[in-house]
């Protein structure tokens, strides 16, 4: 919104500073702030509004040390977290970028899925909420839209370079090039690290590619919004994961947006994504600023409302910056926490089928509990799970140039 406004006070008045407005840079940083101010400064007030509506969590006593302590706390704090992102958005943002569009559509349509669950929780009182079979569908409903749009929109191309680029001091001049559509994406650490879906998914046929792009979007953005959903158990730590694997998903928004940067680097340049960096800014600062009052002792959860909305957007942002393959290493503690769901329950039908008894690997799943059980405080497991996002972040931006 602000970008059109100031864009024509510019072109019209002459209007002074209005120029700032075309850059990515700062509007982004502007995002940010207003992200974080909407969090941690109406987010007490949403928190008050909860208490006096008494939409408080419902606590299954675990035997976790501290559990039952957070009976009552406020819950669907996601709302805060989604304010946080789309005001922000659609004041600094084009909003007739298809990306944006996307972003903004996806977490709107997350946090409904998330909302619903929430409701019937709380007003409910029936803990298992929303059945799975229609958050799965949910998902998928989610899942085609981003792949269909990614796939048959005119708007979602690749600049290919047609002979070397050719660059002076201000940067790449060369017009030897052409936007063209293309299906492909980054691998991590190789040296000519890129795949061609249309080359993988030839083989059923050419008619077939869009299903199986559409089929594979789907898969990412269901196991990466489950993951975030499972991540969510205590204090601040889905959100403070999450604003970590934010900073590394806009940073390579940037440079795949930036055309300078992409031939430094030698990686795909992106027309238009870089104004997902906006976007992602905002995601940072809601997430951030959520810590304010979700950090141990927390003052409200985020609820599905926010956990799956996070995930849903993570999982769109990877496949539209086309990095969707590092997701293993980028959402790595979102993998592990769904791994360890996974072995447990498997583990567990598995010897209870063959000796009668079924047997656990871990004291407790997912993995965080694991350690509650073991007697660390949660605060602690919540901060060395952020350095290990931490580092793998750091991995994971590597791939820029290591291959």
């Amino acid at each position: 919104m602000f970008y059109y406004l100031f864009n024509y006070l510019e072109r019209e008045f002459d209007f002074f500073g209005a120029g700032v407005f075309r850059y990515i840079s700062f509007r982004a940083g502007m995002a940010m702030i207003c992200s974080l101010f909407i969090a941690m400064f109406f987010g007490p007030k949403m928190i008050n509004f909860l208490r006096r509506q008494q939409i408080g969590e419902t606590i299954r006593d675990l035997g976790l040390h501290g559990q039952m302590e957070k009976k009552g706390t406020p819950t669907m704090g996601g709302v805060i977290i989604i304010a946080a992102i789309m005001i922000p958005a659609l004041l600094f943002a084009k909003v007739d970028n298809v990306y944006v569009i996307l972003l903004l559509i996806s977490t709107v349509w997350m946090g409904l899925i998330g909302f619903l669950d929430d409701y019937i929780k709380v007003f409910k009182k029936n803990k298992e909420g929303l059945q799975g079979k229609f958050k799965i569908i949910g998902q998928i409903g989610l899942g085609l839209i981003v792949g269909l749009t990614l796939y048959f929109n005119n708007h979602v191309v690749v600049r290919t370079y047609l002979n070397p680029a050719i660059r002076n001091s201000d940067g790449l001049i060369s017009s030897n090039f052409v936007d063209e559509k293309s299906m492909i994406t980054t691998i991590p650490f190789l040296k000519n690290n890129e795949l061609d879906y249309s080359q993988l998914f030839g083989i059923f046929g050419d008619q077939f590619i869009w299903v199986f792009y559409v089929a594979l979007v789907i898969f990412i953005i269901t196991a990466v919004s489950n993951g975030a959903n499972i991540t969510d158990g205590i204090d601040g730590l889905a959100a403070g994961s999450s604003a970590i694997i934010g900073v590394a998903l806009a940073i390579f928004a940037y440079v795949s947006g930036n055309a300078i940067f992409a031939d430094y680097l030698n990686i795909m340049y992106i027309p238009n994504s870089g104004e997902m960096v906006i976007f992602v800014a905002a995601f940072v600062g809601a997430c951030i600023g959520f810590l304010w009052v979700n950090s141990y002792p927390a003052q409200v959860f985020m609820g599905d409302t926010g956990s799956l909305t996070l995930g849903g957007i993570i999982g769109v942002l990877a496949i539209a910056i086309r990095k969707e393959l590092l997701i293993p290493v980028l959402c790595g503690i979102f993998l592990v926490e769904n791994l360890s769901v996974l072995i447990q329950v498997s583990y567990f039908k598995y010897t209870k089928k063959k000796y009668g008894e079924g047997r656990r690997i871990f004291l407790m799943s997912p993995l965080h509990h694991h350690y509650q059980k073991k007697g660390m405080h949660e605060a602690k497991i919540v901060t060395r799970f952020w350095i290990v996002g931490i580092l793998l972040a750091i991995l994971t931006l590597a791939t820029l140039k290591l291959r």
